[in-house]
């Protein structure tokens, strides 16, 4: 069975259509994996290259994009090997209203066992039930 990595632009034209043609092609490859016909994989800055496409290009709310990044990491057949900690950091994107890269690396911090962040960003970390934040 083929892998294949899937890049950014793949998943944003089957997420937004502006180019049917690519859309329709990236869909029928998407197709393929569910049928089991092809193993795909991508990766966590795939990931945060869509977020912030859809964010700042697209100006899709975030409950928009998480749902978009859901249905992208429960693909059959597609590995995201950060898949379970974006799934939780999406969670802390849209609930607590930060950054999904501050998401990601909270989940991250608490995957590791810390529960101190070093960083002059209070606003988001500050949002974070885990965490304390401290200055250097």
């Amino acid at each position: 069975m083929d892998r294949l990595f899937v890049d950014t632009n793949v998943f944003l034209r089957f997420l937004t259509n502006d180019d049917p043609a690519k859309a329709k092609r990236a869909e029928n490859l998407f197709r393929e994996a569910v049928r089991g016909r092809v193993r795909l994989v991508t990766s966590l800055l795939v990931m945060a290259e869509i977020v912030w496409t859809l964010e700042s290009f697209y100006r899709i709310e975030k409950s928009g994009i998480a749902s978009s990044i859901r249905k992208i990491l429960n693909t059959p057949s597609l590995d995201c090997p950060e898949g379970p900690l974006l799934l939780e950091a999406l969670d802390l994107y849209v609930d607590q209203n930060i950054d999904f890269i501050d998401a990601y690396h909270a989940v991250h911090a608490r995957e590791q066992g810390l529960t101190r962040v070093v960083s002059y960003d209070r606003k988001h970390f500050a949002r974070v039930p885990w965490l304390e934040v401290v200055e250097p």
